[in-house]
């Protein structure tokens, strides 16, 4: 049983990097054309929308939502949510597929081939040992919200130790969204972790349930109370994994 196990794990790691890669490449003219001016992203994340539907699907994945994001067309948000698995960003781009975002990410992704082509023109690069980098963020955030994007952060700053249920959050997300005075919107992956781990010799096929939090208001809030909300949202988090 258990070398069956360790098999069908290996297949399955393989599909995922198969399908995963061929159709991003598949993708990749589009993708690369559609990232050469900014104000055709929306049609990049169109593309992203796809590509994260066609790996769900042939994963044998679904998401289920405990409620229908309702977000206003044209209005600016951050989103956020724990983050346990590559999953995560196929499910964040397929929920709000109707609301381009633009996630910011770790700057080291951008040398994969072919993805990091596209992943360094529509995301906003971040070099967390660099303090000029994490400075720019705030820059490029405020150009891409000026162009109707909403962002994307996850405020763990990477994936925790399989043992930790929520890493303690950078407070980045949470600064970006009071000094533009935008709506948090808030996810809790409830599966993702154990459906598809970053550990090699894991996962499975099935159910994804996602819990979503309606927009919090950053109105009226101070950059005194950074760390006032990102504990907020953190123990948010918490409370739908325990």
């Amino acid at each position: 049983m258990i070398l069956f196990n360790y098999f069908f794990w290996t297949i399955y790691r393989i599909w995922f990097y198969l399908i995963s890669s061929i159709s991003w490449i598949i993708l990749f003219p589009l993708l690369f054309v559609f990232s050469l001016k900014e104000s055709w992203y929306p049609k990049v994340f169109k593309l992203a929308t796809l590509w994260s539907n066609i790996v769900l699907l042939l994963m044998g994945m679904y998401w289920r939502i405990n409620q229908t994001p309702i977000l206003e067309k044209g209005k600016n948000y951050m989103f956020i949510s724990n983050h346990t698995s590559m999953l995560d960003i196929m499910c964040m781009i397929s929920i709000f597929k109707d609301h381009p975002f633009v996630f910011v990410g770790k700057a080291e992704l951008s040398k994969i081939p072919f993805f990091g082509v596209i992943y360094k023109r529509a995301c906003i690069l971040v070099d967390r040992s660099s303090p000029e980098s994490r400075k720019s963020v705030f820059f490029y955030t405020q150009r891409r919200l000026a162009d109707g994007l909403s962002i994307c952060i996850y405020p763990e700053g990477g994936v925790p130790d399989p043992s930790v249920a929520l890493d303690k959050f950078k407070k980045g997300a949470f600064k970006i969204a009071i000094e533009h005075q935008i709506p948090i919107v808030c996810l809790t992956f409830l599966d993702n972790k154990k459906r598809f781990p970053f550990a090699f010799f894991s996962g499975k096929p099935g159910r994804l349930r996602v819990k979503y939090h309606k927009p919090q208001s950053t109105f009226g809030l101070t950059q005194s109370e950074v760390s006032i909300t990102s504990d907020r949202f953190r123990n948010l988090i918490l409370e739908d994994l325990s």
